[in-house]
């Protein structure tokens, strides 16, 4: 019955998708930048972090088809809606996995479940500088709330694929 049920489940990356078209901007900012400069705050202000001083680095979840673009302004990490100067690309799961050091970067990119694209130094400085650091998703609300989606869909593993019926 769970199977029938899971099987018919749709996949939650078009509203996630709407959600953030429909989100403000101003409304994204508040919700995302506190929670980054909490989460990085420490190395922030012992400037760690300075490579994005007017930089921009753009994450691309491939997945659910959203980016968020990032700098650093005035010893904050900040939204953007300027191009990034790079960007890396990968599923949701693919960043879970290097967020918690599950994974080796290298390997990612090697697999071709991270791709790095435009200015090859930045977005390479940026993942040592996250490999360099002692953090974790749980030390932030947004960063719990991406486990807890992560672990809702590995107990429900077809629920991240679109719905189909089937024939017959």
């Amino acid at each position: 019955m769970l199977k029938l049920l899971t099987d018919r489940l749709p996949s939650p990356a078009p509203m996630l998708r709407r959600l953030d078209r429909w989100v403000p901007w101003s409304l994204k900012c508040q919700l995302v930048e506190p929670q980054l400069n909490q989460l990085f705050g420490r190395y922030i202000r012992e400037g760690e972090f300075d490579l994005l001083a007017e930089r921009f680095i753009t994450l691309r979840l491939r997945d659910l088809q959203i980016q968020l673009t990032l700098t650093l302004e005035n010893e904050q990490l900040r939204l953007s809606q300027q191009t990034g100067e790079v960007t890396i690309s990968g599923d949701l799961e693919t960043f879970i996995q290097l967020a918690r050091q599950q994974a080796d970067a290298d390997g990612l990119f090697f697999q071709r479940k991270l791709v790095l694209e435009g200015d090859t130094e930045l977005g390479l400085g940026v993942r040592n500088l996250l490999d360099s650091l002692e953090w974790s998703l749980a030390d932030s609300r947004i960063g719990t709330l991406l486990l807890q989606l992560e672990a809702l869909r590995q107990r429900l593993p077809s629920a991240v694929r679109p719905f189909s019926p089937s024939v017959g």
